[in-house]
């Protein structure tokens, strides 16, 4: 859940402040060896490969933030997220994908991290494995599971992620509908928010906010990554020598990396990705199965589809986008505004509610343009004198009406028990255009892949 934080690392190094910027930054890096004594390894693929772990350390979160961010409790010494991040040969792509943390795994033969007895190759969830064998047996078991060779480490913590978040200055995050979690004390309205760092904390931890549970909450931290992405490469933190030290000062005081990540290595790939934007990275999710697996002895684990994750990973290895290309696609029009459900999914029915030739048929097509399921069939209105426009819909419906609502801003919201699925929209007087909106998880493809600059709020 602190990955944002893990993925700054790589992301902030592209301001190329040079040198004498990045000098000593390493130094506080406490360092680990994932790849000790590891034997049979995948073979390496084109681009560079991270493997990004959050742990659940709270040592040097203070009291106050414990309350205030419902942080309390003994730490289970495991990993509550893991994420792996490539970065394409030519530096132009980042690919994020979320491994879910009650994915079913299997670890192979180690040595218990606490006990140092053996244990031979045995079912978990993947989230275990740090607690069995620290970031060795991770490495090992992402490996195994995912074929991708692994070439460096970076584990952080809720105290780099909370410090790094205000050292940045917060991150602004939209979102369509009210989030609340009373685990985590995340409560949020409709709109935009610029988050501190507990807040963002609060924000990437919930996994109670709607059904969706963890799988849920990874959307939201891939959310986060592309609005981090947004305001390292937008807010002028990159090319501020004295801001740019203190934020990379901030995070690499508690993260943990393999011995060969450093500030020579950091400053490299800063260089090569300067022209880094949201719409550089892309984010998917390890295609599911079974998202209530029962195993023996573990509980409820995440049964990955094994077809289709293979197919994932083996476009990682090939150095391929995920994301559907968009072959001649339009230059940008004004920017779409995130509604709860997706146009496509509303059907609309619209009536000229005027004695203005033509509107009903403008109306009907700016909507469709929008991706409304329209009849394409408008018909004139029992009433020619409608001066503001009317969204008429059945109660059941409701989350669908405000969607139609935001693309008809000004427009009168009636609900109308036994309407049905389809929403009636009677044109107004007062109609001007039509909002372009879209769905607040655009997800696309094969893979379900967004690119960072579909999810980030718009300016």
């Amino acid at each position: 859940m602190r990955l944002a934080a893990g993925l700054s690392l790589v992301v902030l190094g592209s301001g190329a402040v040079g040198h004498a910027v990045m000098t000593g930054l390493d130094t506080g890096i406490e360092r680990v060896d994932p790849f000790k004594d590891m034997k049979n390894r995948p073979q390496a693929g084109h681009g560079v490969n991270f493997l990004l772990v959050g742990t659940d350390g709270r040592d040097k979160i203070t009291p106050e933030e414990k309350r205030d961010y419902r942080l309390g409790g003994a730490p289970c010494h495991c990993t509550d997220t893991v994420m792996l991040v490539h970065l394409s040969a030519d530096k132009e792509r980042a690919s994020v994908i979320s491994l879910p943390r009650d994915s079913y795994a299997e670890v192979p033969a180690h040595q218990d991290l606490v006990s140092g007895a053996p244990h031979k190759a045995h079912p978990v969830k993947l989230n275990a494995a740090y607690a069995e064998g620290g970031p060795n047996l991770t490495v090992r078991t992402v490996e195994n599971m995912t074929r991708v060779k692994i070439d460096h480490y970076l584990e952080v913590d809720f105290t780099s992620f909370m410090r790094t978040v205000d050292a940045m200055g917060g991150v602004e995050i939209c979102t369509a509908k009210a989030m609340r979690d009373s685990y985590t004390g995340l409560d949020l309205l409709p709109g935009t928010h610029r988050l501190t760092g507990g807040q963002a904390l609060q924000y990437v931890r919930s996994r109670h906010v709607d059904g969706a549970s963890d799988l849920g909450r990874m959307q939201r931290q891939q959310r986060f990554i592309a609005a981090l992405i947004k305001q390292a490469t937008g807010s002028g933190v990159l090319l501020n020598p004295v801001k740019f030290k203190e934020v990379s000062s901030t995070l690499l005081g508690s993260v943990r990396a393999d011995k060969d990540f450093g500030s020579e290595q950091m400053l490299a790939l800063g260089q090569a990705m300067r022209d880094f934007t949201p719409s550089s990275s892309e984010f998917a999710s390890v295609p599911v199965g079974d998202a209530s697996y029962p195993v023996k002895g573990i509980g409820s684990t995440v049964k990955w589809d094994e077809p289709k994750a293979a197919k994932l990973f083996e476009a990682l290895r090939q150095d391929r986008p995920l994301a559907p290309a968009r072959p001649g696609q339009a230059p940008r029009g004004p920017a779409a505004v995130p509604v709860d459900v997706p146009p496509k999914q509303i059907r609309i029915q619209v009536e000229n509610g005027t004695r203005i030739d033509g509107l009903g048929g403008r109306v009907d097509a700016a909507l469709r343009a929008t991706g409304f399921d329209t009849t394409q069939a408008p018909s004139a209105g029992t009433s020619r004198e409608v001066r503001r426009t009317v969204i008429v819909y059945d109660p059941r419906w409701d989350r669908s009406a405000r969607t139609v609502s935001t693309a008809l801003p000004g427009s009168e919201l009636r609900a109308v028990t036994g309407q049905g699925r389809t929403v009636l929209v009677i044109a107004g007087a007062d109609f001007k255009k039509v909002v372009p909106v879209r769905a607040e998880d655009p997800y696309q493809g094969e893979f379900g892949v967004v690119t960072g600059d579909q999810v980030v709020c718009r300016s």
